[in-house]
């Protein structure tokens, strides 16, 4: 554009100098100054046009620039198991030193033996060997492909058959909830007692999480997946059949902590498969499976601990677990970056005979000491070093508690309060379009306003952008709660003014878990699995106690005064998303395992 510009500007300047010539000596000194002050005029015109077109040229330069940075961040981000800051995070080695070693790599070796000396060092520099992803193994090597460009068909299946699996386990949660009346009556126990069997398989959910999230970042998802979901079948089964009350707790308790994979890998999965722009959408729906599955399960077992046993009701889980097994076997394939390169380096050397060919994550070398020590305690190390993620699942954790608070509070409510003789459970309904409401706002509204932030960011995370649905939900949340205790106390009050408080407790309670969950996986996006699994360790230890007392508070002080001292505590923890939204950056920057570009 630029060389035209410049002929085009050439002729002209010829012409208007002949023009200029001619007129000189047939015209009078006033038409010379004319035609001067038009040659002056078009110059300048010309000139305009020049750095118009360099302008141009630049800011296209610009823009290429931007956008091979966008994608190179984009490549950079989905590749953390070759990414040397996430290999030092897990080992606490530094892996430059071993591909390019400085010292003697036979320092302090043993001899080679027969009297021979060292060989000759094969490689100064390994990183021409190390594998990465291509464009072309979409093509030619699908079952290497980056997980960012799977099918949305591909795509869609797994998020599916993920959020069933972990849908199952939630329900596995509280279906023992419609079990207690019957559990008590055949084993001649206490309420208390038989509570017992929701808070051990809780409390489970404490102690899993915290080995399986670190475990699936060295070792990849799929394979932790179907070890939990097979444990967590043979166990509902082995609940469904226990002879005494012991072997029914027990089994609870492992139930829960063998099943408990999928509340930490799945959002690891999750954000293995979908960028910035996307991940938020997807992470919602797990988020909505993980609230779901506690309160839809009191509907439908009510009916079946009616029709039939409290053993069914176990035994229906089992099944539906087993099916959730065989569809992860057969459907979901390892979406793990480091593990998918770690197998592309495999089938390299095993096809091209170049042993040479490596993967940085298989330069990670761990014993069971290492293992216990750098990656198992990890999220309990993030729990105790980044204010982020404590003060986060501390929201997390009451959140928690009351949605288990609920499966008390609702049939004390309607069946005592409100003297509802069966079906005290179809009320749950009005929690639930709370949520489904957050949900349509957090797609519709929420999400498109984050995308918006991260296209202004060239493409990086934004994650205090997340906060907005928090800070709208927090207050709202805290209201459900007044609403919902003070005029379900009174049978005066027709019955439909409580569930519409539940409907603003479900809107608070997936709106504050959804968004905090989406800022944990975009402030830790390296080490997500380990962040949410220090969140989940303490958010279920503390959810597992809520119902052993739920139902004392309910009756001891009173079901307004109860929702008094709930709604305060509730209130207090309204300011947290608004101090990470101003100093969360901030924080970030100081930590040594949040994400920050």
């Amino acid at each position: 554009m630029v060389s035209t510009t410049d002929n085009h500007h050439t002729s002209v300047e010829e012409n208007s100098s002949e023009k200029a010539l001619s007129h000189t000596n047939d015209h009078s000194s006033l038409e010379n100054s004319e035609i001067i002050e038009e040659f002056q005029t078009e110059n300048a015109r010309h000139q305009l046009e020049n750095e118009n077109a360099s302008i141009t040229t630049s800011k296209y330069k610009l823009e290429q620039n931007e956008f091979m940075n966008n994608n190179e961040l984009v490549k950079t981000e989905s590749r953390p198991g070759s990414n040397k800051t996430l290999s030092k995070i897990l080992t606490g080695e530094d892996l430059d030193e071993k591909l390019n070693p400085q010292s003697d790599p036979y320092q302090n070796l043993p001899e080679m033996g027969g009297n021979r000396e060292y060989p000759p060092v094969l490689f100064e520099d390994r990183t021409p060997y190390e594998v990465t992803f291509s464009d072309e193994d979409a093509i030619n090597f699908p079952q290497f492909e980056h997980p960012y460009s799977w099918p949305f068909k591909k795509k869609f299946l797994t998020v599916v058959i993920l959020c069933l699996d972990c849908m199952g386990v939630t329900m596995g949660s509280s279906n023992f909830a419609s079990c207690v009346p019957q559990v008590m009556e055949e084993y001649g126990v206490i309420q208390v007692v038989a509570v017992l069997g929701i808070t051990l398989y809780v409390l489970g959910f404490a102690l899993g999480p915290v080995v399986y999230g670190p475990l699936s970042e060295l070792y990849g998802r799929r394979n932790l997946l179907i070890i939990s979901s097979i444990g967590f079948t043979l166990f509902q089964f082995a609940v469904a059949t226990g002879e005494n009350l012991q072997t029914i707790l027990i089994c609870r308790f492992f139930a829960g902590c063998v099943g408990a994979a999928p509340l930490a890998v799945i959002p690891a999965a999750m954000s293995d498969m979908f960028d910035n722009y996307s991940r938020g959408k997807i992470v919602s729906i797990f988020a909505l499976t993980v609230f779901l599955g506690p309160i839809l399960t009191p509907v439908y077992t009510s009916y079946i601990v009616q029709h039939t046993t409290w053993r069914w009701v176990e035994y229906i889980s089992g099944i539906y677990a087993g099916l959730c097994t065989l569809a992860i076997c057969f459907f979901y394939d390892e979406s793990h970056h480091p593990i998918i390169l770690c197998k592309k380096a495999q089938y390299m050397r095993e096809k091209s005979g170049n042993w040479g060919i490596y993967a940085a994550h298989e330069l990670l070398s761990l014993d069971i000491k290492d293992i216990v020590t750098k990656t198992i305690t990890r999220p309990l190390k993030m729990l105790r070093k980044e204010p982020i993620l404590l003060l986060m699942t501390v929201y997390n954790t009451f959140v928690y508690g009351i949605l288990y608070l609920m499966l008390e509070a609702y049939p004390y409510i309607f069946e005592v309060k409100k003297h509802f003789f069966k079906n005290g459970e179809l009320p749950y309904i009005g929690l639930i379009v709370g949520m489904s409401f957050f949900s349509a706002m957090m797609v519709y509204v929420l999400e498109p306003r984050y995308i918006e932030a991260v296209a202004k960011n060239n493409g990086k995370p934004c994650p205090e952008e997340r906060l907005i649905g928090m800070m709208i939900s927090g207050p709202i949340f805290t209201i459900g709660i007044f609403w919902f205790m003070w005029t379900g106390n009174y049978d005066s009050i027709h019955w439909i003014v409580p569930t519409i408080g539940g409907a603003f407790i479900g809107f608070g309670l997936i709106g504050i878990f959804l968004t905090s969950f989406n800022y944990l996986i975009d402030a830790y996006l390296l080490l997500a699995a380990s962040a949410i699994a220090g969140n989940t360790f303490l958010r279920s230890g503390f959810g597992a106690a809520f119902p052993l007392f739920a139902g004392y508070m309910l009756k001891g002080m009173g079901v307004n005064w109860a929702g008094l001292l709930l709604g305060l505590f509730s209130a207090a923890l309204i300011p947290v998303p608004f101090l990470f939204y101003k100093y969360g950056k901030w924080l970030r920057q100081k930590s040594s395992y949040a994400f920050d570009l």
